[in-house]
């Protein structure tokens, strides 16, 4: 089993020949590996912790979103905050649609590491 300082240092040497975006993007993918394995079914612990992981993934962007200082284009700093509202409850539910919740991440992940 890897210790967490071991998985942190192994993310720092391969994170020096990826871009900002690319890392980026990989943090929304290992998201959706958690929410993929709930998918396809998974102790309560496991739910529970995938969808507490995506939900301070988002909470996260939503923050850095709604930072003054943040670059991007108002307009569309909105609109990924809408969408991450929307994410928010539906993590919220009693059911939540996890299709739907891969969807999203998918296609910020696609987004943000760009053409093939």
């Amino acid at each position: 089993m890897t210790t967490a300082r071991g998985t942190a240092r192994a993310y720092q040497a391969t994170s020096v020949h990826r871009s900002l975006k690319e890392q980026e993007a990989e943090v929304f993918r290992q998201a959706n590996a958690g929410l993929k394995r709930v998918r396809r079914g998974s102790t309560v612990l496991a739910r529970v912790r995938a969808l507490a992981d995506n939900e301070r993934l988002w909470l996260t962007l939503i923050g850095t979103l709604q930072d003054p200082a943040n670059r991007l284009p108002e307009m569309l700093r909105g609109s990924i905050i809408s969408v991450g509202i929307a994410v928010q409850r539906e993590m919220r539910a009693k059911d939540p649609d996890l299709d739907f919740l891969i969807d999203i991440n998918e296609n910020i992940a696609i987004g943000l590491a760009g053409p093939a």
